[in-house]
């Protein structure tokens, strides 16, 4: 029994401490991900461990290097529960009206298609976005398009098709290849109905897995070419979609400060979505970032449309800034630039063996 504690003690900090190395090959990126699943196996050794103690004194060295490494973990996730506190706001009068947004990784493979019409017809969000929509897909969701008549359609079949459907006003709409001429970024321009503008950015760079890309430079460069472009926006932003990320990753966190958008899980819940079937291994890779003028009013995720990913559903509204939303924005460090521009670079230079 202590051989196995000791064997599990090992594997537990072993992945803890992977995604402390810079690599970005999968098998030290996707370890960032495991933090919700490390915390209660920390835990329950911990505890199990506690009664051979006594008599196996070489266990306190495992156990106070897990102790301390479940204190680091609970320290990085406590932001995204609902114990860290969220300052309320108030609306003013020059607020625009609530806008209602869905995005959903639909699994292109998935055929449940009136699960996800469905949903749009019931929830009727202002704002749709779905990923890995292929041609069946875009034909499926036809019968949507004359309560949406603005729409922006990438079909591809290579698992990063991407459809964009809006009931508001459209000043401008832009399809991106920041990194690849496969990996598509949407970029809209939209008002609401009572007069105010803001960009909407729909994301899904591909992940590091061992059943997909090899590492995570593909991912990170598209991300952060995103970042960079929105970085001096006057505009309102939003930026949703399939991060294929985690918000605590260091490369979410240079997401962050690069573009100066806030998280908006902070204070809100991890609101893991995906994968839909197992629940234990469930991470939260549809992120949410907004800029200080956008304030949330609510985000959650929606049951199960047939996909591996649960949809994503969030409405905010437009204010001016406040003192309170202006303290989350951080900025880059000195020499973080240069790293943003370098993995921009490592991501449009590697080449993918999986599309």
């Amino acid at each position: 029994m202590v051989l196995a504690l000791q064997l599990f003690s090992a594997f537990l900090i072993l992945v803890s401490l992977l995604p402390f190395i810079s690599n970005p090959h999968w098998i030290f990126r996707v370890a960032e991900f495991l933090k919700l699943q490390l915390i209660p196996l920390q835990i329950g050794v911990l505890i199990v461990s506690s009664f051979y103690l006594s008599d196996n004194p070489e266990l306190w060295c495992f156990q106070i290097i897990q102790f301390g490494l479940l204190i680091y973990h609970i320290y990085l996730l406590i932001r995204f529960t609902k114990f860290w506190r969220v300052t309320k706001f108030d609306k003013t009068e020059k607020a625009s009206e609530i806008v209602k947004v869905i995005s959903c990784n639909i699994y292109q493979f998935n055929k449940e298609f009136d699960k996800f019409n469905d949903l749009i017809r019931r929830e009727q969000p202002d704002v749709f976005l779905t990923m890995e929509s292929d041609s069946h897909w875009e034909g499926a969701m036809r019968v949507l398009e004359k309560d949406y008549p603005e729409h922006v359609k990438v079909t591809l079949e290579n698992t990063y098709g991407m459809h964009f459907f809006t009931k508001l006003k459209v000043y401008k709409k832009q399809v991106h290849y920041f990194v690849s001429d496969d990996l598509p970024s949407i970029e809209v321009e939209l008002e609401t109905n009572d007069g105010h503008r803001f960009v909407f950015f729909g994301v899904h760079p591909p992940p590091p897995s061992p059943t997909e890309e090899e590492t995570s430079k593909e991912r990170d460069g598209d991300l952060l070419s995103v970042a960079k472009r929105i970085r001096d926006y006057k505009l309102p932003v939003v930026v949703t979609g399939d991060f294929n990320n985690v918000a605590w990753a260091k490369s979410s966190i240079l997401f962050k400060k690069t573009s100066r958008l806030i998280d908006a899980r902070i204070g809100r819940g991890v609101l893991s979505t995906f994968h839909t079937k197992y629940w234990f291994f469930r991470v939260p890779l549809d992120l949410l970032f907004h800029s200080a003028d956008v304030f949330i009013d609510m985000l959650s995720t929606y049951p199960s449309i047939g996909s591996d990913h649960f949809p994503v559903g969030f409405t905010f509204y437009i204010d001016k800034h406040s003192e309170e939303q202006d303290e989350e924005v951080q900025n880059l460090d000195k020499g973080e630039m240069q790293e943003v521009n370098k993995r921009i670079e490592e991501g449009k230079e590697e080449e993918s063996d999986n599309r």
